[in-house]
């Protein structure tokens, strides 16, 4: 799905995820990058890899939903608020309870960093 408003917040790189869930806390990342002109996204977690559907970005506002079978089976879906290299939000799936979800963008490692 295009991206839609106006001037929305790039949101392209790698993000490192945190969520807090009634059960456990979980690390993950998002990879999200431009594909004609069309916002796409992978995450990346619990051994698997899954991609995004659904992705829109409007202003600082930015959904997706993705489907994982670690450590459930679940379809999930995410409404976070970026803020430059932050995201924050919630993730929820179906009836349960919704999850914090924080983020991080990884900086681009320049030829001084390695």
């Amino acid at each position: 799905m295009p991206t839609k408003g106006t001037n929305p917040l790039p949101v392209e790189g790698i993000w490192d995820l945190t969520l807090l869930t009634p059960i456990d806390r979980i690390e993950a990342e998002a990879e999200f990058t431009r594909r004609d002109g069309v916002l796409v996204g992978t995450a990346r977690g619990a051994g698997e890899e899954v991609s995004l559907t659904e992705l829109v970005l409007d202003g600082d506002r930015l959904t997706w939903k993705q489907a994982i079978t670690r450590p459930l089976r679940l379809n999930l879906g995410f409404v976070v608020t970026v803020d430059g290299d932050t995201l924050s939000g919630t993730s929820r799936a179906g009836r349960l309870p919704a999850s914090k979800v924080s983020g991080v963008r990884r900086r681009a490692q320049t030829g001084e960093d390695r």
